[in-house]
């Protein structure tokens, strides 16, 4: 049978293939092959290009959870992160419920996976923590620390005193619930909590704090734990002082820099400094819309690995191509 005019000769594929299955089944290294094969290690470079570029060999990640490996690792490099994970983009739009669920699930294999018995391991509320929280099935033996007070509108299982019972539950540690609102009406009220026993040695977990895992809100309605608990002439007084992102009911503005507010004093919460001791603090933020809140809280330097979807993460590459973060020390 001829060979048809175009069609690569078998002697020279089987010499790539050959090639290939040394460099990436067998380990060796591309100065052994060109040694092997009587060639400079330059022309076996070129060589196994040309073997992944004309289809001839295929490299494929099979991981353990669907994690797009490509976007990750830009975004990692990008915001100086220690680990990134993008839930890779799914075949057809899914409704934002399912995408939740599914980056609670990456969060909570995550979690599953870095915790030890020596953490101390908090958790700020928010409907994806909550997924996360659902997601998890096994932890080591550790206390977990409620890191805000209750959401006022949320339904028992959805609040962040259960969600912290569900993971002790599974971990068997101790629990520090918060037994109180995140948003209270005055200073004077917060302070008195605060003092109480429980919430006093809920607080006072704060600091010893290894892990914690939060969920970055934009400053817009239905997507802020604290927004939509505030009245009109609050949210406008807090958006003119620029508030773009809240974490844990702490506010930051779009370079990353903290925003100062009343509000700081009439919430039950972690501090932002509180917040920047913890020597690892996962965030999860996703979705396109949430994109500019999550580039800010990644400006903070608070964050250091990151949980989020194929759908914010190129709209953070463009965000952070268009304004780099700023060199460090």
């Amino acid at each position: 049978m001829s060979r048809k005019k175009g069609q690569p000769r078998l002697t020279e594929t089987l010499e790539l293939a050959t090639m290939a299955r040394r460099f990436y089944v067998q380990g060796r290294s591309k100065l052994e092959i060109a040694d092997e094969f009587g060639v400079s290690r330059f022309k076996v470079a070129r060589m196994l290009d040309a073997a992944r570029d004309g289809g001839l060999v295929r490299v494929e990640f099979r991981l353990p959870a669907p994690v797009d490996v490509e976007l990750s690792d830009e975004l990692r490099l990008a915001y100086g992160l220690d680990r990134v994970l993008v839930l890779e983009r799914a075949p057809q739009p899914e409704p934002k419920e399912l995408v939740r669920k599914k980056v609670g699930a990456l969060a909570a294999h995550l979690l599953e996976e870095i915790v030890s018995p020596q953490d101390v391991v908090g958790l700020s509320w928010a409907r994806s923590v909550n997924a996360m929280t659902e997601a998890i099935r096994t932890l080591p033996r550790c206390p977990i620390v409620q890191l805000c007070g209750v959401q006022a509108g949320m339904d028992m299982r959805g609040r962040s005193v259960e969600t912290v019972s569900r993971v002790t539950a599974v971990s068997g540690g101790d629990a520090y619930p918060i037994f109180g609102p995140l948003v209270l009406p005055d200073r004077r009220t917060a302070e008195t909590l605060r003092r109480q026993p429980g919430i006093a040695e809920t607080f006072g977990q704060f600091k010893n704090l290894t892990k914690a895992v939060v969920s970055i809100g934009a400053w817009q309605p239905g997507e802020s734990t604290v927004y939509d608990a505030l009245d009109e002439a609050e949210r406008a007084a807090i958006s003119a002082r620029g508030a773009t992102a809240e974490v844990a009911a702490r506010l930051f503005d779009a370079d990353g820099n903290a925003v100062s507010t009343g509000l700081a004093h009439h919430v039950l919460a972690i501090s932002t400094e509180d917040l920047r001791a913890v020597p690892e603090l996962i965030a999860i933020g996703y979705s396109e819309p949430k994109a500019a809140a999550v580039d800010a809280v990644l400006r903070s330097g608070l964050v250091s690995t990151l949980v989020t979807d194929a759908a914010a993460a190129g709209p953070l590459l463009e965000l952070v191509a268009r304004k780099p973060l700023p060199e460090t020390p």
